[in-house]
């Protein structure tokens, strides 16, 4: 069962299917919340390094040379400092995962600073969409009834609270990147 959720998994995020948070949340629940969120991210950065592979070795080239200067002004951001672009894209999701998926590849990232930004970055996500899975399972194994009180037992509370600054991120990033260009 591992090891067909983790390449259901790798094979939905090489397509660039929408359903990493379905996914991982359904890891949560069946593996709980570090094994699942562990599993989660084993399959997810299998399918993003492997849709990196097929954009450099496929389509790179082409892209370069039809995009030109657009492309050589991002390779010059991403040279000085892969990693921190990787994380930074990885952590706050102001990009599809597609998109963050392949662009690099294009860019010449390095595959070690994709993997292991990839890696990083997305830790958080996959813990806390694993921890509401795991919320789901001990409402359900324990036949809860479902209620408002529910929301303030800690397997759902916590998970809720870690969605919201996860959530929040974008705009906290937004604004810190303005006040240091202003």
């Amino acid at each position: 069962s591992v090891l067909l959720f983790v390449g259901v998994y790798g094979v939905l995020s090489a397509f660039s299917v929408p359903v990493g948070a379905w996914m991982t949340v359904a890891g949560g629940y069946v593996f709980g919340t570090f094994v699942g969120g562990f599993f989660s991210l084993f399959g997810a950065t299998l399918g993003a390094l492997a849709i990196f592979f097929i954009a450099r070795f496929s389509v790179a080239d082409t892209l370069r040379k039809k995009c030109g200067n657009i492309i050589e002004k991002m390779e010059s951001g991403f040279e000085e400092n892969q990693l921190s672009y990787m994380l930074v894209l990885r952590l706050v999701p102001l990009f599809p995962f597609w998109l963050v998926n392949i662009v690099p590849a294009f860019l010449n990232v390095s595959t070690r600073s994709y993997f292991i930004g990839t890696l990083l970055g997305m830790i958080p996500g996959a813990l806390v969409y694993a921890s509401i899975g795991n919320g789901l399972s001990t409402i359900v194994e324990n036949q809860i009834e479902p209620d408002f009180g529910i929301i303030y037992s800690p397997q759902v509370l916590v998970p809720i609270i870690g969605l919201a600054i996860l959530a929040f991120i974008p705009v906290v990033y937004k604004k810190i990147s303005k006040i240091k260009l202003d």
